[in-house]
């Protein structure tokens, strides 16, 4: 697996493309600390109780969508296979225009700088598609790769705050990139398509998004 493969960062989260993650999160998408996510997270749930909740998680948020709350979740695709999530969720954006980000990979996919892609795709619906005017992003203190991805990115740091994962308190990390460091550093070969049709759907009115 290699970058220089065919990469899909934002394909729709389908039934389909979910069941062949199912495999992904059964085999446990992280096994050992420092643990990532924060509570409540189904990927720490025993399988097969880790699947079900995953995946009734992602219904229940297909589900609720409104101007107040809603939530994409896009699936990480390396030649043809996929291999995590990437999730853009908006809470009040009509509002604020800001937006937060979560994502996962599975063990064998990290490392290969996928994480730093998948995010610039969708900072780049966030913010071309959208018109954000913000993306935050948090992060585990000891969540380096994490944190890298944001500090590649110029991301800047918007103070901390304390969270519990698997019940235990821990440090957490938080960041913020405005739409302008955005446009000085952003990419010209990324390409959305049918973003107009579901402005609608999430609140959106076309001429917010050219914010």
């Amino acid at each position: 697996m290699s970058l220089e493969s065919a990469f899909v960062p934002e394909a729709v989260s389908t039934d389909e493309l979910l069941e062949r993650l199912v495999p992904v999160v059964r085999r446990g998408v992280v096994t050992s600390p420092p643990w990532p996510f924060d509570d409540p997270m189904s990927l720490y749930e025993e399988s097969p109780e880790r699947e079900w909740a995953w995946l009734r998680g992602i219904w229940a948020g297909r589900a609720r969508v409104n101007d107040d709350f809603w939530r994409l979740y896009f699936v990480v695709v390396v030649d043809g296979e996929p291999v995590g999530m990437q999730d853009l969720i908006g809470l009040r954006f009509g509002t604020f225009g800001t937006l937060s980000t979560f994502s996962w990979l599975a063990p064998d996919a990290r490392g290969l700088g996928l994480g730093k892609e998948m995010r610039q795709a969708v900072l780049h619906l966030a913010f071309e598609g959208l018109g954000a005017k913000e993306a935050g992003s948090d992060a585990f203190d000891d969540n380096v790769a994490s944190n890298r991805v944001s500090q590649a990115l110029g991301y800047a740091p918007n103070g901390s705050d304390r969270d519990t994962r698997r019940g235990e308190p821990a440090l957490l990390n938080r960041w913020k990139p405005p739409r302008e460091r955005w446009a000085e550093t952003r990419r010209d070969d990324i390409d959305l398509f049918g973003v107009a049709e579901c402005l609608p759907v999430l609140g959106i009115q076309p001429n917010e998004a050219s914010r």
